[in-house]
């Protein structure tokens, strides 16, 4: 099924999640990885890796058997029922509360939960609401009070923490001093609330009560103490208000953990009960990490599994306290392709107390698709007959891979395009982008699958760090910037496209912004993941009428690059390019100006052919732009080229590189046929270090002939792990 695409073995009866959760999702009990110290679990990957999916299918598969929920840390609902009573209640206490709500009702083995730890410290934060009467605290406390016993559990159930029924007691307490002049966060109030709370503790309840709000900062073992505390930080806001709510989800985990250490407990429950966070890198889910990781860094213990989705391929910045990741040991990581989890357990050297929080975390690498996972998406959606030899489905099986990269989302949008879709037999990868697509379930009309997959991957998850005033140009400027490669070339284009606008964004921040959102980096491309750049470019070429925002990006790249060229004669490159000119080349290659770089390589090949073959390829690492491709015809000598023999040749090898160079067009047998005789026919030519070509022509030709790139980068490592 869709869901479970690419989990399988992560989600299987003996998989990742069932040693996790100590359960199957037949009911079968499992050794429990790890524990009694549990490391958080973050889902690392960028968008269209089915983070979301994977939490949703785990929590499908074992809610029944466990006790599981998912949490959507990016949703606004939290905020939006915290904005009513700001002083009393924000978005993570809003999330806890929805958390407890839906264990008090789960009914797997062993029943439902009781909350009463955290419902003493919800009670306590209550005495922040805006009008601070006795009457309007209790009507607070009331969203609480079904939390703090099980349901049903009345009279003598329940008394091993309250010692009767509770319901009522706090409002019949608190409206004795509705006649007394009260002033917002009256001391009579609290201390009402909390003769209410102790008036009613069973001898067990009080002792946990010390036990765990006795160490809040500053209580020196008096419970109460530490309750009003609690509630004086909640009202403070800032980082006070932030160890409030972080206390306050340590109340939680610890209300289950004495659900299932009691004595009935370990009779009746099995496995772990578990938090899965979504969208865990918004500021909500990053405070519930950062709060977690920091009470089991502090020696607390529980047995909550907590996972987390997060973008970044680091974790996040939180998890190495402010140092670069690459001076902090990375945290223990799990790819799935590799077999079995890894040992995990916390470092106890010296100063372990004080270590990034890194140490308590366990990256799970999402998984990309193996070949034979793509392959199978593709083909149980082919929706036509296929033609003799299954050419086309072949064809759009290769397009999906390469513009996907193997991301599970993108592989099963473009499948679901492309079912019947038939491809010209020279047609570029790009042209699937085309392919109308109707989402499921929604009664939209049919849309360009490029136009759907942009939405989802881009502005459905713009990145979190993204001022709000560049939203609305966030996909715009992405398209634009599909045509860069570096820093400098990318603040070219910003410069152009921001011009007139107060604030600006400059490259560095839009790689940061990018890194942030999961992207991955490359060192020729600017946009470093391909499938992402061949859907901008796509986008870019059709943006404006006889893709005059293509030509015109190019032309102003190209203008930039001839100025440095004049200015800069002899300077080296910048990293994607050995020189200035190649980089200026490379812009007019694609731009419509074939005729003037075939020239000026065949100028500047005679004396330097190992230095010329290396800028050959760098100039030829471009995109094509859309239209009837004559590259294959033009690099055979189809198409009459005037000049001398070496330009001719220069001209042919030049375009037959380009095929090579853009990875979205099978290569093959016949251009690595081309390329080693056009090298070869320059190898004997009459000027100096032609004889050094021979050598090229056989390598080259043998890397085309595998549809191996000639010239390698990140981009195409990507491609090349995904086959």
């Amino acid at each position: 099924m869709c869901e479970e695409l690419g989990f399988e073995k992560l989600l299987g009866e003996e998989g990742f999640f069932a040693r996790l959760f100590g359960r199957s999702p037949s009911g079968a009990g499992r050794d429990p990885l790890y524990g009694p110290d549990l490391p958080v679990v973050l889902l690392t990957g960028g968008p269209g890796m089915g983070k979301g999916r994977l939490l949703r299918a785990a929590r499908d598969r074992l809610a029944t058997k466990v006790p599981v929920i998912c949490l959507d840390c990016g949703s606004p609902a939290y905020a939006d029922r915290a904005e009513p009573e700001p002083g009393a209640r924000s978005a993570p206490t809003e999330a806890l509360v929805e958390a407890a709500r839906r264990l008090h009702t789960w009914q797997g083995t062993g029943g439902s939960f009781a909350f009463p730890r955290l419902f003493s410290g919800l009670a306590m934060v209550a005495t922040g609401v805006a009008e601070g009467t006795p009457e309007a605290v209790a009507t607070e406390i009331e969203r609480y009070e079904e939390l703090a016993q099980k349901p049903g559990l009345l009279g003598t159930r329940g008394r091993d923490f309250w010692s009767g029924v509770f319901v009522g007691t706090i409002r019949n307490l608190l409206t004795t001093l509705s006649g007394e002049q009260l002033g917002p966060y009256s001391a009579a109030v609290s201390n009402a609330l909390l003769d209410a709370l102790f008036a009613r503790l069973a001898p067990r309840g009080r002792a946990e009560l010390e036990r765990i709000y006795g160490a809040y900062p500053g209580a020196a073992g008096q419970p109460k103490h530490g309750l009003r505390n609690l509630a004086a930080d909640f009202q403070a806001g800032g980082d006070a208000r932030e160890l409030a709510e972080g206390f306050l989800f340590r109340a939680l985990r610890e209300d289950l953990e004495a659900a299932h250490a009691s004595a009935s407990g370990w009779l009746r429950r099995v496995g772990r009960p578990g938090l899965l966070l979504d969208h865990a890198e918004t500021p909500l889910g990053e405070g519930l990490l950062k709060a977690v990781l920091l009470d089991r860094r502090g020696g607390q213990r529980d047995r909550v599994v907590i996972v987390g989705t997060t973008r970044r391929a680091d974790g996040g910045g939180f998890l190495y306290g402010g140092l670069p990741p690459e001076d902090v040991a990375p945290p223990a990581e799990f790819r799935p392709a590799d077999g079995a989890p890894p040992a995990w357990s916390r470092p106890t050297d010296e100063g372990a107390d004080r270590a990034p929080l890194a140490d308590g975390a366990l990256l799970l690498r999402m998984p990309f698709l193996t070949g034979d996972q793509l392959r199978r998406e593709t083909e149980r959606r082919q929706t036509r007959a296929e033609p003799e030899g299954g050419a086309n489905r072949r064809r759009v099986d290769a397009a999906v891979a390469r513009l996907s990269g193997g991301r599970p989302h993108t592989v099963i949008r473009l499948a679901a395009a492309a079912a019947a879709f038939r491809m010209p037999a020279d047609a570029n990868d790009r042209d699937v982008l085309a392919a109308p697509l109707r989402l499921p379930g929604d009664g939209t009309p049919e849309q360009p699958v490029a136009e759907v997959l942009l939405q989802e991957l881009i502005l459905d998850q713009l990145p979190v760090g993204l001022p709000g005033e560049h939203r609305g140009q966030w996909l715009d400027l992405l398209t634009h910037l599909s045509v860069a490669h570096d820093e400098e070339c990318a603040d070219v284009l910003l410069r152009h496209h921001q011009s007139g606008r107060v604030h600006r964004l400059t490259a560095h921040h839009i790689s940061k912004l990018l890194t942030d959102t999961g992207w991955p980096s490359c060192e020729r491309h600017f946009i470093g993941d391909f499938g992402l750049r061949q859907m901008l470019v796509h986008r870019l070429y059709g943006l404006r009428p006889a893709a005059a925002a293509w030509y015109a990006d190019h032309h102003l790249l190209r203008d930039h690059y001839a100025t440095r060229a004049v200015t800069d004669e002899g300077a080296p490159g910048d990293g994607a390019f050995r020189s200035v000119m190649a980089h200026r080349m490379n812009h007019h290659l694609v731009s419509g100006g074939a005729d003037d770089v075939a020239r000026h390589l065949a100028a500047t090949l005679p004396g330097r052919p190992q230095e010329w073959c290396a800028e050959l390829l760098e100039i030829a690492q471009a995109p094509y732009p859309g239209g009837a491709d004559a590259r294959r015809e033009r690099a055979q000598g189809l198409v009459t080229a005037d000049g001398p023999a070496l330009r001719r040749t220069v001209d042919q090898l030049l375009h037959a590189v380009w095929l090579c160079e853009e990875r979205t067009r099978p290569t093959g047998q016949e251009t690595a046929r081309t390329l080693e005789k056009l090298l070869e026919l320059l190898s004997i030519m009459e000027f100096d270090g032609a004889g050094q070509l021979g050598k090229t022509a056989t390598y080259w030709s043998g890397l085309a002939a595998n549809e191996q790139p000639l010239l390698r980068c990140a981009c195409t490592e990507q491609l090349g792990r995904r086959r």
